[in-house]
C-alpha cells in the first residue's frame, strides 16, 4: 500500500513538473504592461540613458496608441531626443506632437522646445539660416498666443537673439565680399542688414559705418574703371592714327 502510495505521489509530482514544463515552452511569455513599459522609459531618463528611453517611449507609441501613457510618451521622445542632443530628431517629434494634439495644454512647451531644437541646430555663421528663421517663427507664435506662460515671456529674448545671429551672419558675408574688393555687393549686404535689423543696435551701427565706406570705394572703383576704359580707348585711337 506506501508503495502505491509513493508510486501516485510521484506520478502527480512528474505531471505538475510536466505541466511546468510544457507552458515554459509553449505558452508565451507573458508580455511587460505599458505601465511597465513606460516606468522603464522614465528610469532610462533618470539615468541620462535618452537612447534606452527613446526605445521604450516609442514602443508605447507604436504598440499601445491608445493608453493613457501614450500622449506623454510622444511628448517624452522629443524630449528624450533634446537632452541627447539630437535636434533635428527632437524638431520632428514636436512638430509631429504639435499637429496631432494642436490644442494639448502643452503646446506653449512644445513651441518653446521646437524652438531651441530649431536654434541649437545652427551651429556656424557659414550655414543657412533657414533653422534660424523657422526658430524664430516659432517663438513669434509663442509670444503672440501665450503671452502669459512661463515659456512665452522667454519668447521675445529667444527672439532678439535669432535676429542677433542673423544680423551677425549678414555681416559675415558682406565682409567677405569686402575683403574681395567687391564693394558694390559689399554695399548692397550692409544696407541689407540697416533695412533689416535696425533694432540689432550694435550691428546695425557697423553696417552703417562700413556700408558708408564700402559705397565710397564702390564710386571710387567705379570711377577707376571708367577712367582706364576711356584712356584705354584713346590709346588705341592713338596708335592706330600713328
Amino acid at each position: 500500500m506506501r508503495r502505491l502510495l509513493l508510486s501516485g505521489a510521484m506520478l502527480c509530482s512528474l505531471l505538475l513538473s510536466g505541466c511546468g514544463l510544457i507552458d515554459e515552452y509553449f505558452l508565451p511569455t507573458p508580455e511587460d504592461t505599458v505601465q511597465e513599459v513606460f516606468e522603464a522609459g522614465s528610469e532610462a531618463m533618470r539615468d541620462k540613458d535618452y537612447p534606452s528611453a527613446i526605445k521604450y517611449y516609442t514602443r508605447i507609441k507604436d504598440e499601445y496608441p491608445f493608453s493613457p501613457y501614450a500622449i506623454e510618451s510622444e511628448l517624452s521622445v522629443g524630449d528624450a531626443y533634446f537632452l541627447n542632443e539630437d535636434y533635428w530628431q527632437a524638431v520632428d517629434a514636436y512638430r509631429d506632437f504639435e499637429t496631432l494634439h494642436p490644442r494639448h495644454e502643452a503646446i506653449p512647451y512644445v513651441l518653446y522646445q521646437k524652438g531651441m531644437s530649431l536654434k541649437n541646430t545652427y551651429t556656424s555663421i557659414d550655414h543657412s539660416a533657414t533653422e534660424l528663421n523657422e526658430a524664430i517663427e516659432s517663438f513669434t507664435r509663442l509670444a503672440q498666443e501665450f503671452p502669459d506662460t512661463e515659456y512665452g515671456k522667454k519668447a521675445p529674448s529667444l527672439i532678439a537673439e535669432c535676429r542677433k545671429t542673423l544680423a551677425q551672419r549678414e555681416l559675415f558675408i558682406a565682409n567677405v565680399f569686402w575683403g574681395m574688393e567687391n564693394y558694390q555687393s559689399a554695399w548692397t549686404r550692409y544696407q541689407y542688414v540697416l533695412r533689416n535689423f535696425p533694432d540689432v543696435k550694435e550691428e546695425a551701427e557697423y553696417a552703417r559705418t562700413k556700408g558708408e565706406a564700402a559705397y565710397l570705394r564702390y564710386r571710387q572703383q567705379n570711377a577707376d574703371d571708367i577712367r582706364e576704359t576711356q584712356e584705354g580707348s584713346w590709346k588705341s585711337w592713338l596708335r592706330s592714327w600713328l
